[in-house]
């Protein structure tokens, strides 16, 4: 039989009833920030994995967790999830006057472009990248923070700048090194790491993307190193260094 949306929305309240689950009427916004960022990087991992039947129980995994907290805020006075619809539905409209409006959009830059003006005029109250949450990966963050940046025109003009800045930034951090204070090595190498986000930026890189990517590749060459000392009846640690290295390029060669 098959189920609407607001079956799932009544479904969702019952859990949260006295007759319902004495665990869901436990919960709080607090407690359900956890299980958010899980569902979250659940589904991002489906799509990574490809696996689609897997990505359908994801994506409902994240939905209840919707649901789930505009019931607590509905039971709060705060909002229902109707208004959550309907906040949205409007926000999708205000924020494609390329679609709905006079504006027009030749092609998928210009688009976001008049996407950002439109959220721009809608966040005035906050500061521009203020609007970034904190809690968002560390790379990603930089990115966005990045773009916020740029919308305003505070950035550099062309790829090569930006490897300038690099270059700056690895020299900067090579002299904290060589002073030998913590402080100021870690200062330097978060600079670094900042100036290298914004040159992926340029690259047109998703830098949380490439860096989860390289560290796949990582792991997938050192298991494989791990299989190879097995064969010869070793563990890595029972390996030199030297011989480690051999092992890791003759991985590598192998593709």
């Amino acid at each position: 039989m098959k189920k609407s949306f607001e079956d799932l929305v009544e479904l969702s309240k019952f859990l949260r009833s006295p007759e319902g689950c004495p665990w869901d009427r436990e919960q709080t916004l607090n407690t359900l920030r956890t299980f958010i960022l899980e569902e979250a990087h659940e589904v991002i991992q489906a799509i990574e994995m490809n696996d689609i039947e897997e990505l359908k129980e994801e994506l409902g995994d994240l939905l209840y967790q919707i649901l789930f907290t505009s019931q607590i805020c509905n039971e709060e006075g705060k909002f229902t999830v109707e208004g959550v619809l309907n906040q949205l539905y409007y926000k999708l409209i205000r924020r494609h006057p390329h679609v709905f409006g006079e504006e027009k959009a030749k092609d998928a830059e210009e688009a976001v472009k008049r996407w950002h003006g439109e959220k721009l005029k809608e966040k005035t109250r906050k500061r521009n990248l203020l609007q970034i949450p904190r809690s968002l990966p560390a790379l990603l963050r930089a990115q966005r923070v990045g773009e916020k940046a740029s919308q305003v025109g505070f950035d550099w003009e062309k790829t090569q700048d930006v490897i300038v800045k690099v270059k700056e930034e690895l020299e900067e951090l090579q002299k904290a090194i060589s002073s030998n204070e913590q402080n100021s090595i870690e200062k330097e190498w978060g600079d670094l790491i900042f100036s290298l986000v914004n040159l992926a930026r340029f690259l047109k890189i998703d830098a949380e993307v490439s860096a989860h990517k390289a560290i796949d590749v990582f792991i997938e060459r050192f298991n494989r190193i791990e299989e190879k000392a097995k064969d010869m009846d070793k563990t890595l640690s029972e390996l030199t260094l030297k011989e480690m290295d051999e092992l890791w390029e003759e991985v590598k060669r192998e593709g």
